[in-house]
C-alpha cells in the first residue's frame, strides 16, 4: 500500500466523459450522472483502509449534496486480479449492503481513471453544473482512521459552495489514500 496525495485543483478543467457498468447493472454516462447543480466523481475501492475509514461519511455527504442538486458517482479502477476484494461481485455486495445513494461504477480498462488523472483512493473531483472542475481535495482530516465527529467537512462545504455559486474554494487540502492499483502491462 503506497500512500499518495492528489495534485492541486485545475480549475475549469472539463469532466472526461465515461460509459461504465454500475454495480446496479446499468450502464452510466457522465450526463446521466450529473445533477442540476453539479457532480462529485469519487474514485474509491473496497479494500483501501483510507476509504473504509470514511465510507459512512462519503454516504452521508453524497446524500446531503443530492438534496442540493449535486449528484455523486463512485468509480472503482483497481485491478481486481491483484486485489480480489475489489472485484465487481464485491462491488455489488458493498453497494447493496451499505445502500449507496450513488452509482458505483467499474472502470475495468482503467481508462477513466487515467482520463481523470486519478491517483489514489479516495480521490474526489467536484464539478459545477457546467461540468468544470471546482474541487480536488480531501473529504475531511481523516486518514486510515476517521477524524473526530465534529471535524470540518471540507468536501461537503466545497461542494455546497459549488452548488450555490458554481465555483469552488481557492484553498483546498489534497486528498490522501492508497495509490490506484494499476494493471501490469
Amino acid at each position: 500500500m503506497v500512500r499518495t496525495e492528489t495534485p492541486v485543483c485545475d480549475f475549469g478543467l472539463p469532466a472526461p466523459d465515461f460509459r461504465l457498468k454500475g454495480a446496479d447493472g446499468k450502464i452510466w454516462t457522465l450526463s446521466e450522472a450529473c445533477g442540476e447543480n453539479g457532480l462529485l466523481v469519487m474514485f474509491i475501492c473496497n479494500h483501501c483502509p483510507y476509504v473504509k475509514a470514511v465510507l459512512d461519511r462519503i454516504i452521508r455527504d453524497a446524500s446531503e449534496l443530492q438534496a442540493m442538486g449535486v449528484n455523486s458517482v463512485a468509480i472503482m479502477s483497481n485491478d481486481p486480479a491483484d486485489y480480489p476484494e475489489d472485484s465487481f461481485d464485491n462491488m455489488q455486495r458493498v453497494a447493496q449492503k451499505l445502500k449507496f445513494p450513488f452509482p458505483y461504477l467499474y472502470d475495468e480498462t482503467q481508462e477513466i481513471a487515467k482520463a481523470y488523472d486519478a491517483v489514489c483512493t479516495p480521490d474526489f473531483f467536484g464539478y459545477n453544473k457546467d461540468l468544470k472542475l471546482q474541487y480536488r481535495g480531501r473529504l475531511d482530516e481523516s486518514r486510515k482512521e476517521p477524524a473526530a465527529p465534529n471535524a470540518r467537512r471540507n468536501l461537503f462545504e466545497a461542494m455546497k459552495q459549488v452548488a450555490q455559486t458554481g465555483q469552488g474554494p481557492k484553498h483546498q487540502i489534497p486528498s490522501m489514500g492508497c495509490s490506484i492499483k494499476w494493471k501490469q502491462e
